[in-house]
């Protein structure tokens, strides 16, 4: 018998769209909640068509659906109706009476004249959760503005931490890889939703949830923004190095490049002893690791010469019994195929019978390991549209009513 995953019959209703609130709904989904989301008649999520790169067909060939919606998609339910029409209002509405959890991205007020608002819904759903996702939050000067990952991390200065120093090649500021503040903000809006599950468990009572993309990125910067705040001095950028860690960064290798992460003296004087070098680990430059920051300019060009007589794999080999961090500094290709992600089985296929040619879709398994409810992965991210019947049926309404929507182009 199939476990119950850890939130089954929780119900959510999904109004949100790109990266951030989708993130959040998929959490929610691969721990068991039934995941709706609602989707524009035609058009979808406006990240269908983010591509290149396409999802591939069973012949090999592109299709017109970008790979960029299913990495935050899967285990949702989609239903295409135009939230501009009383009719898909109204359905709407219904949908909200019904939910557990509301989860939206428009623009602060986006959603009142539709009657989708949290004040509209709450009156009709006291113990509705609902967790709006903004660029700035709900007050403040910014609280009209649209707010985008790329903004977020200028604003907020995670892009003058980023990046080499201006007098080197290659330096200026750069945007972390990924859209971190939207996944960041994903993260803390499930973590958030789970507080008020458990609130309303005791109360009774839902509430609103202000989650605003700002926020998420000045929490963020971590030990960063502490530095700043207890010194008055902003942070710079120094590419790998690590502000208050040495040797803590990429070394030139044989045949390329690795990382150390050496993060006490004891990690430090095994790599010493491995290396050849036991000596530095007692000079009176080098004995602590804030004394190893102070000198790194002299540390550093003494370790780089010495990482270049072995190729990374030897140096991995060398340390890995020597409880000293060490690896290599992997293409997103080299890290799918590396033993360690293949044990943990991280890259997932699921099938997909959406009748438009796509087979299965792979993506990466979720993280959260919970020995008695793991998450679920039921089934691939959704065709546009592919659960409209089905979820209107669970209303109650019927094949006449559904095919009377659908001409009136409500769904």
């Amino acid at each position: 018998m199939t476990k119950p995953a850890a939130l089954d019959g929780i119900r959510v209703l999904d109004l949100s769209r790109v990266l951030a609130g989708p993130w959040c709904t998929q959490i929610l989904a691969d721990l068991g909640a039934d995941v709706v989301k609602i989707e524009r008649p035609g058009v979808g999520d406006d990240t269908r068509t983010w591509g290149p790169p396409f999802i591939k067909d069973a012949n090999g060939n592109d299709t017109d659906q970008a790979s960029y919606f299913t990495s935050c998609n899967r285990n949702k339910r989609s239903v295409t109706v135009d939230m501009a029409t009383p009719e898909g209002q109204a359905l709407l509405r219904q949908m909200a009476a019904q939910a557990d959890i509301v989860v939206e991205n428009f623009k602060t007020g986006g959603l009142k004249q539709y009657g989708l608002d949290h004040e509209s819904l709450r009156a009709a759903n006291p113990r509705l959760i609902y967790c709006s996702v903004t660029g700035f939050g709900h007050d403040g000067p910014y609280a009209e503005r649209a707010g985008y990952d790329l903004m977020i991390q200028a604003m907020t200065g995670m892009m003058s931490i980023t990046g080499r120093p201006d007098d080197v090649p290659g330096g200026g500021p750069l945007r972390v890889g990924v859209a971190l503040t939207d996944l960041f903000t994903g993260v803390y809006a499930s973590t958030a939703i789970l507080a008020a599950l458990q609130v309303r468990d005791c109360t009774g009572e839902g509430q609103h949830i202000d989650m605003a993309l700002l926020d998420v990125g000045m929490a963020i910067l971590a030990n960063q923004a502490s530095a700043f705040l207890n010194t008055g001095k902003a942070p710079e950028r120094q590419g790998n190095t690590h502000p208050s860690l040495a040797p803590y960064q990429d070394f030139p290798t044989q045949d390329g490049s690795m990382l150390l992460a050496i993060g006490n003296n004891g990690q430090f004087a095994r790599f010493c002893e491995a290396a050849g070098h036991p000596e530095w680990a007692t000079d009176a430059r080098f004995a602590t690791n804030t004394l190893r920051v102070k000198h790194r300019l002299v540390l550093i060009p003494m370790m780089e010469e010495l990482t270049r007589t072995r190729t990374t794999a030897a140096w991995v080999t060398l340390l890995e019994d020597k409880a000293v961090p060490c690896g290599p500094i992997n293409d997103i290709a080299q890290a799918f195929d590396d033993a360690q992600v293949k044990a943990r089985g991280l890259a997932v296929t699921l099938p997909r019978d959406a009748g438009d040619g796509i087979a299965g879709i792979t993506g990466v398994a979720s993280p959260l390991r919970l020995t008695a409810t793991p998450p679920v992965l039921r089934h691939a991210p959704p065709a546009l549209g592919q659960h409209t019947q089905e979820v209107l049926a669970e209303m109650g309404i019927d094949a006449a009513r559904f095919d009377a929507l659908r001409s009136a182009g409500v769904v």
